[in-house]
């Protein structure tokens, strides 16, 4: 039996490879084998035929991408016009980055980044392609720069801000005369630009300040501090109360002297999102992250420590 298995795994392998084979050779003729339908072409005979009224949208869009040099810009035009993508999607600059980067519309096939003469006919100009990559290599390079500098820096709210309708807030930069200002942005802004939703950027200061002053406010509550309290005499029976209530309160008394990561870290274990509605905001606290910040009150760990800062000041 163990043969006959074997024989049929090394026979599965073979055929397996076969295919591989098959469709590497095919690709390398330029022949296309399926897969999503590029905007711009059709099927016919299992050959791609060029999509004359599709083929002028493709055309525009290397072309806008030169005038204009934002994707964001571009989705916003033709989400206005009721253009959309082959599959009666709306364009975003997800899916208009990868037409820029489709080289289908060169005239080529391209299989495991090798790229072969298609039998089918080019989109674009050679001059389209070239003037299009040319921006998109010196935007990337300036915004992997960006990137770089803003990671340095860890984001308070980052993935816990929605508005009242569920959307995400994700955190957003401009940069004036030299001076960087942070807010927190509906995602849809960077899918598909600022007219995508119904809601504004919020400056960023101003919210991790609201959010700030009720943590420090809930880690000083009395039946916050009770509630961990009672948690963590019923497992460790053999600490005192001053022994994890000083190091709650001292975390309290303490907040603004931490490192930002280590405030994101506590802020990402105690509030499962904040919701920001009628000019305010509304924290929904994790209670699994309250019973781990009771495990981190114990002597030894961060409640040890605190307790030693409070002694030596």
């Amino acid at each position: 039996l163990n043969v006959l298995l074997s024989f049929a795994q090394f026979e599965r392998e073979v055929t397996g490879e076969r295919i591989r084979d098959k469709i590497a050779a095919s690709k390398a003729k330029g022949m296309w084998m399926g897969g999503p339908l590029p905007l711009g072409y059709d099927v016919r005979d299992r050959l791609l035929i060029v999509n004359d009224t599709e083929a002028k949208l493709v055309r525009r869009i290397f072309d806008d991408f030169v005038t204009l040099r934002s994707a964001t810009l571009m989705a916003k035009a033709y989400g206005a016009e009721g253009a959309v993508t082959k599959s009666g999607k709306p364009f975003t600059k997800q899916t208009l980055y990868k037409m820029l980067h489709n080289r289908m519309y060169l005239g080529e096939i391209v299989h495991k980044g090798q790229s072969f003469p298609g039998q089918h006919q080019a989109i674009v100009t050679q001059a389209q392609w070239d003037a299009v990559h040319a921006l998109i290599a010196t935007d990337g390079i300036e915004r992997r720069r960006e990137t770089k500098d803003r990671q340095r820096d860890p984001v308070l709210l980052r993935s816990l801000l929605f508005t009242p309708d569920g959307e995400r807030l994700v955190p957003s930069y401009t940069v004036k005369k030299g001076k960087t200002y942070r807010y927190y942005s509906p995602v849809k802004h960077r899918r598909l630009g600022a007219w995508a939703s119904q809601h504004g950027a919020l400056p960023a200061a101003a919210v991790e300040e609201l959010v700030t002053q009720q943590i420090v406010a809930a880690l000083s509550a009395p039946h916050l501090v009770q509630a961990v309290w009672d948690r963590i005499r019923e497992s460790h029976p053999g600490l005192t109360e001053p022994e994890v209530v000083l190091p709650m309160r001292n975390l309290a008394g303490l907040w603004h002297q931490l490192f930002p990561a280590e405030q994101c870290r506590l802020a990402r274990l105690l509030i499962e999102r904040v919701v920001m509605a009628d000019g305010g905001l509304e924290i929904i606290w994790r209670d699994l992250g309250w019973q781990a910040l009771s495990a981190e009150l114990r002597p030894g760990s961060i409640g040890a420590e605190l307790q030693e800062l409070e002694g030596a000041a």
